[in-house]
């Protein structure tokens, strides 16, 4: 734990040296007239993956911003109680009002397991909350926006809409013949983060007070994902600056081999939904269209931390199936896409 602490304090200044390191080199072929050819080779290729990481990056972080404030705002003005007698208490009705949760409520997937998990306790019902677990880390105000200023309106854009809604409703009505008690860690679960357990005060505090608890949550997470945020920038870059074209697209053309490629590397990324249209963008024109919307849509559902945090909330046996079912339901949507030439 300590030693991914480290790397990722270390990482920032890793990147800003390399990025410093490439500027100087450009001022000195600059000012000196040229400089020896493998140093130039050198410099070519730095040059290329800083304006890659870079491209990525700032288009990206705008949206990370907002996400974490929205998170914040939520966190703290919206009543839960509330929210409750509005959602259907029993099946299809129950997942599908799940799986719209998130266009009012627009949290990460980060924030989405601690969100769902007290709406659960407040007596959501479990299959509404299972697909507001999995379809609101996209189908939400901020990571609509930011899919739509990567790729358009298109089909990435719908596809990934489509696919998420569609695996989470598929979903939580699955979960909605199981027994909560099979389903859900014994009793009422473990205790809230702190964070969030003081956000239940038995007085309303002043409205500055709690402005400064939303900017307070929003710092502390955008700090937390912009570290991964960094991260998949550069193996973005990294992908398309060293990695051989050639070997790119004899992974990224094929129907069934991109599909898994690509969800493998969301889950390696672990990277925040806010901003992963940027880094999916990076692989248009190399991977397939179904590839890039399992990246798109799997990713979202289940990674590295998000799995982690499903382990607090619920049992192995139900967390094994929160990851097989978006798994398998997200792989042969999108194999199927991809041989059927659906969208090129």
């Amino acid at each position: 734990m300590r030693a991914s602490k480290s790397f990722f304090q270390t990482l920032p200044w890793a990147v800003t040296t390399l990025l410093v390191f490439a500027a100087l080199l450009r001022f000195g072929e600059t000012a000196l007239g040229g400089l020896p050819e493998g140093l130039a080779n050198l410099l070519e290729t730095l040059s290329n993956f800083s304006a890659v990481f870079l491209g990525i990056f700032i288009e990206a972080v705008p949206f990370l911003l907002l996400g974490t404030l929205a998170s914040g705002l939520v966190e703290v003005f919206i009543s839960r109680e509330e929210l409750v007698r509005w959602i259907p208490q029993r099946g299809v009705g129950s997942a599908l009002a799940g799986s719209l949760l998130g266009l009012f409520f627009p949290v990460c997937e980060c924030g989405v397991v601690p969100f769902a998990r007290r709406l659960v306790r407040k007596g959501l019902p479990l299959s509404a909350g299972i697909a507001l677990l999995l379809a609101a880390p996209v189908v939400n105000p901020i990571v609509i926006a930011s899919t739509l200023a990567a790729f358009g309106v298109g089909p990435v854009f719908w596809g990934r809409l489509a696919g998420s809604l569609l695996i989470a409703f598929i979903t939580g009505w699955i979960f909605s013949l199981a027994p909560p008690q099979e389903v859900l860690r014994d009793r009422s679960g473990l205790p809230l983060p702190p964070v969030m357990a003081s956000l239940e005060p038995i007085a309303v505090p002043p409205l500055s007070q709690r402005f400064r608890q939303v900017l307070l949550i929003a710092a502390d997470e955008f700090f937390e994902m912009g570290r991964f945020l960094v991260l998949g920038a550069l193996l973005a870059a990294f992908m398309q600056t060293f990695i051989p074209q050639g070997g790119l697209l004899l992974l990224g053309q094929g129907a069934v081999l991109s599909v898994f490629v690509m969800i493998a590397l969301a889950i390696l990324l672990s990277v925040c939904s806010t901003v992963d249209a940027f880094i999916a963008l990076a692989f248009t024109g190399t991977f397939t269209t179904g590839s890039i919307l399992a990246f798109l849509v799997f990713g979202p559902m289940v990674d590295i931390k998000s799995t982690l945090m499903f382990l607090r909330v619920f049992k192995p046996r139900a967390v094994l199936y929160l990851i097989l079912l978006p798994f398998l339901m997200t792989a042969v949507l999108m194999i199927g896409l991809n041989l059927a030439g659906v969208w090129g």
